[in-house]
C-alpha cells in the first residue's frame, strides 16, 4: 500500500475516531467487558460490510466527490433526492457532535493557560479554524491528518502506559449495569462511533490510480484501527474504573476526571488524545460535507465554507451539553444512509449487470441479507 492510500486509510481511522473514543466508555463500559466487547465486534463487522458495499456502488458507478452523484447514477432523481436529505442530516448532527466535544476541551485546555473562555467562544473558534483547513482541500487534510494520527496514537499509548499502574483485572468482570436491553439500546452511539463511510466517495476519487482490491483494503485497514483502539480504550476504563463510577458519566470532563485521583498525569495524554481524535473526525465529516456541497452547488470554495459550516456551528450552539443525544441521533440517520442506502445502489448495479469485472463486496446474497437483518437490528435497538 502507498502513502497516499495509507494515508487515505488513516483518513477513514481518524473520521471513525473521535466521538467514540469519548462515547464509549460513557455508554458500554456500565455493561461489562464481555457484553460491550461482543456488541462491539458485531457492529464493526456490520459496518465494514456496508462500507464495502458502498465502495461496489461507488466504483461501478463512476464516482464522484460525493453520495450526490453517486445516488444520482444508481438510484435516479428520487433516491438522489432522499439520499441527500439523509447525509447533510446525518453530517450536520455529526460535526455538531464534534464541535461540543472539541469546545469542551478547549474551554479546558484554554483554562488550564489562565485564558478565560466562554463555551460558545470556544465553539466558533474551533468551527472557524479547523473549517478553513478543510476548506483546502484533500491533500491538505491527508498530510495533516497523518501527523495528526501519529501524534494521536503516540498520546494513547501513553495514557494506556499511564493507566497501566492502577489497572485491576478483578474490575475486568464487573458489572455496574446488568441491563442488557439498555445494552442493546446503545448500538446506535456504537454505530455512529465507526461512521466512516461518508468519507469513502471522496477517497475513490482522490485515489484515482489504485485498484479495486486496493481500495478494499484501504477500506478494511481503516476500519481495524478504531476498533483495535475502541478495545484497548474500553479495557483501560473497566479495568481502572469501580462499577458505581462507570454509570456517572454524561460528559468528556467527567470522563476524565474519573481518572484524576488515581492517576493525575492522565488527565494531560487523555486530553491531548480526545482533542486530536475529535479532530481527525472532524475533517473526515467536514471533508464529506464540503465535497457535497461542491458537488452539489457549483459554488467556489468560500462560498461552500459558509455553506459547509454555519449550520453544524448553529446547531452546536444551540444544542449545548447534548453530546451522547446528538451522537444518538445522528446514530439513527446512518442506519439509513449507511446500511440500507449501499443495500440499495449495490442491489441496482448488480440488476443492470454492468461491470461485472469490477469490485463487488464479499457474500453474495447471503451477506446482502445479513446487512438488511443487521440494519432492521439497529433500528429495533431504539425503539425497543
Amino acid at each position: 500500500m502507498n502513502t497516499k492510500l495509507l494515508g487515505s486509510a488513516l483518513i477513514i481511522s481518524g473520521t471513525a475516531l473521535g466521538a467514540g473514543m469519548l462515547a464509549i466508555p460513557m455508554v458500554l463500559a456500565q455493561f461489562g467487558l464481555m457484553y460491550g466487547t461482543m456488541l462491539m465486534l458485531m457492529i464493526w463487522f456490520g459496518t465494514t460490510y456496508s462500507a464495502l458495499l458502498l465502495l461496489e456502488a461507488t466504483i461501478k458507478s463512476g464516482g464522484g466527490l460525493g453520495l450526490n452523484s453517486i445516488a444520482r447514477k444508481t438510484l435516479g432523481k428520487g433516491g438522489q433526492l432522499l439520499t441527500n436529505g439523509l447525509l447533510y442530516a446525518l453530517l450536520i448532527c455529526l460535526l455538531m457532535a464534534y464541535i461540543l466535544g472539541a469546545a469542551d476541551l478547549l474551554v479546558q485546555a484554554a483554562s488550564a493557560m489562565g485564558i478565560s473562555l466562554t463555551f460558545m467562544q470556544s465553539q466558533i473558534a474551533f468551527t472557524l479554524l479547523s473549517g478553513a483547513i478543510v476548506a483546502c482541500g484533500t491533500g491538505v487534510i491527508d498530510k495533516l491528518n497523518r501527523l495528526l494520527f501519529f501524534v494521536m496514537l503516540v498520546s494513547l499509548l501513553m495514557t494506556l502506559t499511564v493507566l497501566l499502574p492502577t489497572f485491576s483485572f478483578e474490575n475486568l468482570g464487573q458489572v455496574g449495569n446488568p441491563d442488557h436491553v439498555g445494552l442493546i439500546k446503545t448500538s446506535a452511539v456504537l454505530f455512529t462511533s465507526f461512521g466512516f463511510m461518508v468519507v469513502i466517495p471522496s477517497l475513490v476519487s482522490y485515489n484515482t490510480e489504485a485498484s479495486d482490491k486496493q481500495l478494499r483494503n484501504m477500506v478494511i485497514i481503516g476500519s481495524l484501527i478504531p476498533l483495535a483502539c475502541y478495545l484497548c480504550w474500553l479495557f483501560a476504563v473497566v479495568g481502572n474504573l469501580p462499577a458505581d463510577k462507570l454509570t456517572q458519566f454524561s460528559s468528556v470532563s467527567e470522563l476524565m476526571s474519573g481518572f484524576e485521583h488515581d492517576a493525575p498525569w492522565v488527565s494531560g495524554f487523555l486530553s491531548l488524545f480526545t482533542g486530536l481524535a475529535l479532530l481527525t473526525s472532524f475533517f473526515g465529516v467536514a471533508m464529506s460535507l464540503f465535497n457535497q456541497n461542491k458537488d452539489m452547488f457549483k459554488q467556489n470554495r468560500l462560498v461552500t465554507y459558509v455553506l459547509t459550516f454555519i449550520l453544524p456551528l448553529l446547531g452546536a450552539i444551540l444544542a449545548a451539553d447534548q453530546f451522547l443525544s446528538v451522537l444518538a441521533y445522528a446514530g439513527i440517520i446512518l442506519v439509513f444512509l449507511a446500511v440500507f442506502v449501499p443495500l440499495a445502489m449495490v442491489y441496482k448495479v448488480r440488476l443492470a449487470n454492468t461491470l461485472v469485472e469490477r469490485y463487488a463486496a464479499e457474500g453474495g446474497n447471503i451477506m446482502m441479507m445479513f446487512g438488511l437483518a443487521f440494519g432492521g437490528f439497529l433500528l429495533a435497538s431504539q425503539v425497543i
